[in-house]
């Protein structure tokens, strides 16, 4: 008699096993302690095996029948259903072992193992390494990461990027777009796929331009900013470090974490440690009378914490990442205008345009890395001269704009520095002093 839903829904323990038939082989095996699982005794090649295909209820007495008829059809063309299934589940394996998400995630580890001796991080820094691989888990991993990535398709690529600009992130599908292909080649160089499917999907996305942050170049809007940033009525902290932005033209992380252990205010000399910066690489600030003054000043107030510019819920953590730019908005400066950032420009604006110092110089003191990789080996000290030099002509040249005098090259540089700069065989002055 055959089985129904009803009769094995009922079934109940007995401390003794039973097998329940329902016809061609198979049957309902019930344990001692209430287990059901399904079973089929079949004949291949004149030895009786058995074949199993699962417990229930996970798998219904309906799926049960279906999984019989596709054993029984395995049988009329002579291939043995239990190898079959050892064989799918080997693919399957294999499959599992080779996933998108697999192979992304050893590609993400290869990129944050340290292979330099003089770094104490991978190739990534940890704030870089930690937005790929969110990156990864939020738009990707969800809908492929369990395909074998030989399998996948540009078309499977391309469904998941479009998600993306469904939500009008244009930018960020982008950037998958372009982490997506690494993983990819990654696959490639280590013989998990044949070819890069992400190359196919050049130019079907949503063209896009990286907005620039926005700045101010124009000398005399230079100077009614910093006119404004001297009439600043909030918290003093916030008005130092607004002060001191435009002269040391760091990135804002790195100015609200500066810490007072970084500072060797004899040398006049920042020293942010590689773990802070951008690229992984130690950086030299070079510190001018005028930013000594402000780093005297704010001593007084928060000498006697580890931060420059503690939080102001706490001195354990730095201010936060928005305070600069809440304090030019309230400054009058809308974020078209000018953010935190945007003083790196300015400096590498009118810095280039002064026509004075090397372009070396300015880039290894915005703290650049070269496209050149042999470049990029070089010494974070290398110019250090110049960069002294620049930094505090930088400095006059502000004083001036604050003023509403902009200074002439030949008037910014006393004798003296030019005799170092000469000297030191950094670069010839062409202004004709």
């Amino acid at each position: 008699m055959s089985l129904t839903e009803k009769f094995i829904a009922n079934l109940k323990p007995t401390g003794k096993a039973a097998k329940h038939f329902d016809g061609g082989g198979m049957m309902l095996f019930h344990s001692a302690t209430g287990g059901k699982l399904w079973r089929m005794v079949y004949r291949f090649e004149g030895r009786e095996k058995l074949l199993s295909f699962g417990q229930y209820p996970a798998v219904s007495l309906k799926r049960a029948r279906e999984l019989r008829a596709e054993a029984k059809e395995q049988l009329a063309r002579g291939v043995d259903p239990g190898e079959m299934k050892k064989e799918m589940k080997k693919v399957s394996a294999a499959a599992s072992a080779n996933s998108f998400e697999k192979i992304a995630r050893e590609w993400h580890v290869k990129q944050t193992t340290r292979t330099n001796p003089n770094k104490t991080k991978g190739n990534w820094t940890d704030r870089h390494a930690a937005q790929v691989i969110a990156r990864l888990e939020k738009n990707v991993f969800p809908f492929i990461g369990k395909y074998p990535i030989g399998g996948i398709k540009s078309a499977d690529v391309l469904d998941v990027l479009q998600r993306i600009e469904a939500r009008q992130t244009y930018e960020l599908a982008h950037r998958v777009m372009q982490i997506c292909g690494q993983v990819c080649r990654y696959a490639v160089a280590t013989g998990r796929a044949e070819r890069n499917v992400v190359l196919d999907l050049r130019g079907a996305l949503t063209p896009h331009k990286s907005e620039h942050h926005a700045t101010i170049t124009a000398p005399q809007e230079i100077g009614e900013l910093l006119r404004a940033i001297d009439g600043y009525k909030g918290d003093f902290i916030t008005a130092c470090a607004l002060k001191m932005a435009p002269l040391t033209f760091v990135r804002p992380g790195e100015l609200r974490g500066a810490e007072w252990a970084e500072f060797d205010l004899e040398q006049a000399e920042w020293r942010i440690p590689a773990e802070r910066m951008k690229m992984d690489d130690p950086h030299i600030v070079p510190l001018a009378r005028q930013t000594l003054a402000i780093i005297h000043d704010l001593k007084k107030v928060t000498g006697g914490g580890k931060y420059l510019f503690p939080s102001a819920r706490t001195d354990t953590r730095p201010m936060s990442d928005n305070t600069v730019n809440a304090a030019l908005r309230r400054l009058g400066y809308t974020k078209e205008d000018l953010t935190g950032h945007g003083f790196r420009s300015m400096a590498s604006t009118r810095l280039n345009e002064m026509n004075i110092w090397s372009a070396d110089a300015i880039e290894r003191q915005l703290a650049h890395s070269p496209r050149n990789k042999v470049r990029a080996s070089y010494n974070f000290a290398q110019f250090l001269p110049e960069r002294r030099i620049m930094m505090q002509v930088w400095a006059d040249y502000l004083a001036g704009l604050r003023q509403n005098n902009i200074l002439s090259p030949a008037e910014l540089l006393s004798q003296e520095q030019i005799a170092e700069l000469q000297q030191s065989f950094m670069k010839g002055l062409r202004f004709g002093v």
